[in-house]
């Protein structure tokens, strides 16, 4: 009997791939993702300076909000170390947008519709939601050097208090 899977052509599959989890030492995916203002941010672009790149899951639930807040707060502290921080999140540009002036934020914003980087990153993962499972974003954080080159790898960060942690780590760098 055949395959029935072989005889599906590529474009009828609906599996997406997902990346394995970054490592210390691994080359950071590059990409370019649109921000609050519909302005596309390339990382190529930001070589030469330290990025902290942080994946969340929607902007204005309870989590999402205290942690970009406090990001925001501390983001003096990671200008004065050479440092951009850039949140991540599924929300497109007008619901990005809505979120930082809501709440008054200065991180920059990037929609990931599609969730391409998120796989890259290896930060999305299976839950069940109301009986369906989704593809949900874990939330994770990464220190990436001048160079490019991943430095530390957090996946699974509680929000609270994470910035302040991700702010001592750039500084050793």
């Amino acid at each position: 009997m055949a395959n029935l899977h072989s005889a599906i052509p590529n474009a009828h599959r609906t599996r997406r791939k997902v990346s394995a989890p970054l490592r210390a030492g691994d080359r950071a995916p590059a990409f370019s993702l649109p921000d609050a203002d519909f302005n596309m941010v390339s990382v190529a672009g930001l070589r030469g300076q330290n990025l902290v790149i942080y994946f969340y899951p929607r902007d204005d639930t309870p989590g999402c909000t205290a942690e970009a807040l406090e990001f925001s707060e501390l983001e003096m502290d990671f200008r004065g170390s050479d440092a951009l921080v850039l949140g991540i999140s599924r929300d497109d540009c007008m619901v990005h947008g809505d979120f930082r002036d809501k709440h008054g934020l200065a991180v920059q914003l990037l929609s990931d519709v599609e969730g391409d980087v998120c796989r890259r990153y290896g930060v999305l993962e299976q839950k069940e939601y109301e009986g369906q499972r989704r593809e949900c974003i874990r939330r994770s954080t990464f220190v990436i050097d001048r160079r490019g080159v991943v430095r530390h790898a957090l996946y699974g960060v509680s929000p609270r208090g994470h910035a302040a942690v991700v702010l001592q780590l750039i500084k050793e760098i």
